[in-house]
């Protein structure tokens, strides 16, 4: 809460509702109007020596234990890099939603199958009145929903317990604990507060003068920083990053395509990088690894590095075209993120709205 005394001694409360992940240990934040400016001006990225292009299943394995944060916020922690997210941040991300601007990251729900949908959404109506039905005073009609969320064709965020590594999800809990129930541990209920950070958007088609990139383009740590220099933008710890590929463009233009075995996306060697900054979550508008992976024997290094060793919950298959339309007409690359996954007790995911805000 915060007062401010008018002329004529006229006396007015402004106050700000923050939403969280989970549990917080209190904190006095700075002004909301000084928060982006000294966080920028107090952070200096880290250099992170760049790892080959040429990785091996071998240097998946050893990444896996580089980049772990297992242990990071206590052995019983299940928010992972969520814990990055502090009211400071929170107040940070708010103070860029200068313009009131609002963008949907939702593709519209597939409801046709194609090469990249094969499971599209399903609606059953409900409730719809016959034409000869004589018309009530109070009526109503409803629809009922069927997603298979997961894969390469709808929106979603992908919670920790969704991919495993040697029989093990984050922080080294046993793939044993998982039923058919669903997950006990690290599922989606824990982000039920939502998600409010500051959302940094990586244009790569830009950067290269394209519409999109063409499937299988690997995107590599030097396209990252690239990026970076051109925006004029610097990721910082519990940063929400999305990976524009021109997925939709590419797809409204040509059609669809077998995009689970052919995407651009993040090469693995960009891991360290992302680990550095302290990124709280990834997206992109596809399932963020390129595919195929380049790594002999690893199908999606890039989900593995970043649920089970880092903690860091994914967003797929958003839809990044008018964000970043949105973007470039401000020219600010970055936003006020917030986004609330669907409370499902013991889920692996949730199909979700994120909201870039300007």
């Amino acid at each position: 809460m915060r007062l401010r005394r008018l002329r004529g001694g006229t006396l007015i409360v402004l106050a700000v509702a923050l939403v969280s992940c989970g549990a917080a240990v209190e904190e006095t934040p700075a002004p909301m109007d000084a928060a982006p400016a000294a966080a920028a001006q107090s952070y200096t990225p880290p250099v992170v020596p760049p790892e080959s292009h040429d990785l091996t299943l071998a240097d998946v394995e050893r990444l896996m234990d580089e980049l772990s944060n297992w242990g990071r916020w206590g052995a019983d922690d299940q928010l992972g890099a969520a814990n990055l997210i502090t009211p400071a941040k929170r107040l940070e991300a708010i103070a860029l939603a200068t313009e009131g601007i609002t963008v949907s990251l939702e593709h519209p729900l597939l409801t046709e199958e194609a090469p990249d949908v094969p499971s599209p959404f399903q609606r059953r109506m409900l409730g719809v009145p016959g034409p000869t039905t004589e018309p009530a005073f109070y009526g109503s009609v409803s629809d009922n929903y069927t997603i298979s969320y997961h894969g390469y064709s709808h929106s979603h965020i992908d919670s920790l317990c969704h991919i495993f590594y040697k029989g093990q999800m984050y922080n080294g809990v046993s793939q044993d604990t998982v039923t058919e129930a669903g997950c006990p541990n690290a599922s989606i209920i824990n982000l039920q507060g939502g998600i409010v950070t500051r959302g940094v958007l990586f244009d790569i088609p830009r950067l290269k003068g394209l519409d999109y990139l063409e499937p299988g383009t690997p995107i590599y740590q030097e396209d990252l920083e690239a990026w970076e220099e051109m925006a004029g933008v610097t990721v910082r710890p519990g940063d929400a990053v999305f990976i524009r590929t021109g997925r939709w463009a590419r797809r409204a233009e040509l059609g669809p395509w077998n995009v689970s075995r052919e995407a651009a996306g993040l090469h693995t060697s960009t891991m360290p990088w992302m680990k550095a900054r302290d990124v709280s979550f990834l997206g992109s508008d596809v399932a963020l690894d390129v595919v195929p992976s380049q790594i002999d024997g690893v199908p999606l290094p890039v989900h593995q590095l970043t649920i089970v060793a880092m903690g860091v919950d994914l967003f797929d298959n958003q839809d990044l075209e008018a964000l970043a339309e949105t973007a470039a007409a401000q020219n600010r690359w970055e936003f006020m993120l917030v986004a609330a996954p669907l409370a499902v007790e013991t889920g692996t995911g949730s199909p979700v709205n994120a909201l870039a805000i300007f």
